[in-house]
C-alpha cells in the first residue's frame, strides 16, 4: 500500500544512492535545497505532505532512476535480488594507477583480486571496489573508506566520480564540467587544487555509486 513514509523513505534511499544527503539531492534536481527537509514532510498543521509529482520527475532526472527503479524504493524492494552478485573486486587507489589492471572502459581485468560484500544498494555486474589510500580525499573520504564505482553508468554534471589519466594517476573528484576538449574537476579536499585535464588525456571517468562512510 502507498504511505506517505514509504514515498519519502524511497527519497532518502535513492539519496544514499547516489550518496548524497536529502539536501544534496534537491540541489541536484534543481530544487530548493530545504524541498525534502524533515520539516517540510508535514504541513503546519501536523498533516503527512506529500511531495509533488514535479518534484518526484526532477529528482528521477537528476540521477537516471526510472519509474521503475523508485517504485521499487517506495515498496522496499531496494535490496540486491537474491541472484545479483554478492561481491565485488576490491582494488587500492595504488594498484587502479599502474598500468594493465583495467581495460579501456575502465572495467578490472584479471583474476585474483581481493572481494569486499557489496551494500543493498544495487549495482551493475560490472562494479567495483576502490580502496582510498592516504589523505587526499578528506574531509570527504578517509584513508581506508571503500568506494563502489560503476564503469559504464551515466555521469552528469554534480556527480562524484573515479577519473584516470593517460599518465596512471587516478583520482576521486566531483564533475564540473565536460566538453569535447576538457573535463573540469573538483577536488573533495580544498586543500587540493581543481583540475581542467583535456579530454584526451582522460582515459575512463566512473561514478561512484556508494561510499562506507
Amino acid at each position: 500500500m502507498l504511505s506517505h513514509e514509504k514515498v519519502w523513505a524511497a527519497i532518502d534511499a535513492l539519496a544514499a544512492r547516489h550518496s548524497l544527503s536529502a539536501s544534496g539531492l534537491a540541489r541536484r534536481a534543481g530544487l530548493d535545497s530545504t524541498a525534502f527537509n524533515k520539516s517540510k514532510r508535514l504541513s503546519a498543521d501536523g498533516r503527512p505532505r506529500w511531495p509533488s509529482t514535479e518534484s518526484l520527475a526532477k529528482i528521477m532526472e537528476a540521477t537516471g532512476a526510472s519509474l521503475a527503479e523508485l517504485l521499487a524504493l517506495v515498496e522496499g524492494r531496494a535490496a540486491l535480488p537474491s541472484a545479483a552478485r554478492a561481491s565485488v573486486p576490491l582494488i587500492g587507489f595504488a594498484q587502479a594507477g599502474a598500468g594493465g589492471f583495467f581495460d579501456d572502459g575502465g572495467f578490472p581485468v584479471g583474476q585474483g583480486w581481493d572481494e569486499i560484500d557489496l551494500p543493498t544498494a544495487r549495482v551493475g555486474d560490472n562494479a567495483y571496489a576502490l580502496q582510498v589510500q592516504g589523505d587526499s580525499m578528506l574531509p570527504l573520504y578517509r584513508d581506508g573508506d571503500v568506494l563502489i564505482v560503476e564503469p559504464g553508468a551515466r555521469v552528469r554534471k554534480g556527480d562524484r566520480i573515479v577519473a584516470k589519466t593517460a599518465s596512471g594517476e587516478v583520482m576521486a573528484k566531483i564533475l564540473a564540467g565536460r566538453t569535447t576538449r576538457h573535463v573540469e574537476l573538483v577536488s573533495l579536499n580544498p586543500a587540493h587544487p581543481d583540475r581542467t585535464i583535456p579530454s584526451a588525456e582522460i582515459v575512463w571517468l566512473a561514478r561512484i555509486v556508494w561510499a562506507s562512510q
